[in-house]
């Protein structure tokens, strides 16, 4: 497409970004995209160095400093130009989801949008936040005279390192970038192998939109080579990652800056004798099985009372029944996991689960990466399925005998990022939503990340800070302080 002509290369490589242009590494190696559906090599973007790290890193560094001094509205218009293009172009970088994350097609687009609207209501948050300051004086605090007045402000942190995942590398990029740049940081991009293409073309837009050279760049190329380097750069003032363990090393070797982590979930859903039934279960299937189950989010177990388990498994059968498997292109429910390491290690906590004699509501059945939706009931705490997060279209019934049998469960795992409850009893509801010890709890309703100014954070393994558009705004900001002293004490006399 015309549009993207120059962030290709003549042989089909695609080029990284940096001070305001498109280019090709001097590397002269490629890292290869392979698309999860057809198993084959599919795009190709640049293996960047170390050397060419540095200079991205130090250039963001320089670009930052004139981009603190623009004032607030006129950041605000960028991202609102940005926002509009991102949407214009929602068919081509929706495709190359469809390809290197065998996303289905209209989720694809849905992302595209979605991360539209959260440029521009970011844009608009930021505005009102940034632009207020504080007055505190002194006389309220005791022993004091008024003779000091303390402005407070919201100063930009820096350098932001911004590292999304490849199940939303497209809006959990911009969910970094776009408060980042609201609040007068400089961006650098470190998009995953599985969705760097798709990452790269977002990129364009927001050239496209105009902003100042230097101030957002995206480099590709391998972890291994480039990844540390990044991380432990030190000219990087602050780092937003999404992603798994890999974050728990990032966080212990990135220093004194602020870290903004959401490192996956293994959200437990549970169900009370009371839950409506059709409602937990439409709810545990979209959440379980939505994008292959490919999402920090996902319902990873679901802890149901054992006086409505038969009920409420058979319901959820039902409906996995009706569940379409195949190709992202066609829109298909179910659709290949992105990589075959991940189909892998899905299958090894499927089979293990069968060695342990877990009831298998449907026959385990895997083609490539595309494995079929699964439900297994009568899953019990030593089986690895209970515990570690599939990140596939795999979901275990625990039964419960009593509430605080589920919460325990909940509370036992390493993980503390979301968990949902089902009660037509509100007290109840919320006792277990206070006693679950996770960043959020959904009552009624399935895990979800937003909508995207909501709160969103883990506890224990599953993150660091908050996100949402306040929580990173103010996370990409520091407190200044002007301190006013006056030579008498000085009263509003009203």
């Amino acid at each position: 497409m015309a549009v993207f002509e120059e962030i290709v290369d003549e042989n089909g490589v695609y080029k990284f970004f940096y001070d305001g242009v498109w280019r090709k590494s001097s590397s002269g190696k490629s890292v290869t995209i392979i698309n999860p559906t057809t198993r084959k090599p599919h795009f190709r973007v640049q293996a960047c160095t170390q050397e060419e790290v540095n200079k991205v890193v130090e250039t963001a560094k320089l670009a930052q400093k004139s981009w603190a001094k623009t004032p607030l509205w006129k950041r605000a218009e960028l991202l609102h130009k940005a926002a509009a293009i991102l949407k214009e172009q929602k068919a081509p970088i929706a495709e190359c989801l469809v390809k290197e994350i065998a996303k289905p097609a209209k989720d694809a687009v849905t992302e595209v949008v979605r991360s539209g609207d959260l440029v521009s209501y970011c844009a608009e948050e930021g505005v009102r936040i940034l632009g207020e300051g504080k007055l505190l004086v002194s006389d309220s605090f005791p022993g004091n005279e008024r003779t000091k007045y303390c402005l407070t402000s919201k100063i930009p942190l820096g350098v932001v390192l911004a590292i999304p995942p490849f199940n939303y590398p497209v809006n959990l990029a911009v969910s970094k970038i776009a408060p980042a740049l609201i609040a007068g940081n400089s961006i650098v991009l470190k998009p995953p192998t599985q969705g760097a293409v798709a990452a790269l073309h977002m990129v364009h837009c927001f050239h496209l939109a105009g902003f100042p050279k230097g101030l957002i760049s995206c480099v590709t190329g391998k972890g291994s080579e480039i990844g540390d380097f990044l991380t432990m750069h030190p000219s990087i003032n602050c780092i937003s990652f999404t992603g798994g363990d890999t974050g728990i090393s990032i966080s212990k070797k990135a220093g004194m800056i602020p870290l903004q982590m959401e490192l996956g979930g293994k959200d437990a859903c549970i169900i009370l004798e009371d839950a409506d039934l059709d409602l937990a279960a439409a709810n545990i299937v979209k959440g379980g099985f939505s994008y292959s189950g490919q999402r920090c989010t996902a319902v990873k177990v679901a802890l149901v009372m054992e006086s409505v388990a038969d009920t409420l498994v058979e319901k959820v059968k039902a409906k996995v029944a009706k569940l379409t498997v195949g190709a992202p292109e066609d829109d298909c429910d179910i659709t290949p996991v992105v990589t075959e390491s991940s189909a892998n290690f899905i299958e090894g906590l499927v089979m293990d689960a069968k060695q342990k004699a877990a009831t298998f509501c449907q026959e385990y059945k895997r083609e490539g990466n595309l494995i079929w939706p699964l439900l297994l009931d009568n899953v019990r705490p030593d089986m690895r399925i209970a515990w570690e997060e599939p990140f596939g279209p795999v979901l275990p019934v625990i039964r419960i005998n009593s509430v605080e049998e589920g919460i325990h469960h909940c509370n036992a795992s390493n993980f503390g990022l979301q968990g949902c409850v089902f009660t037509r009893d509100i007290n109840k509801a919320i006792l277990i939503s206070d006693a679950m010890e996770t960043g959020t709890v959904q009552i009624n309703s399935a895990p979800s990340r937003g909508p995207d100014h909501f709160p969103f954070q883990g506890l224990k393994d599953s993150g660091i800070g908050s996100q949402g558009i306040t929580n990173s705004i103010n996370m990409m900001t520091k407190i200044k302080s002007t301190v006013i002293n006056l030579p008498t004490p000085s009263y509003t006399v009203g």
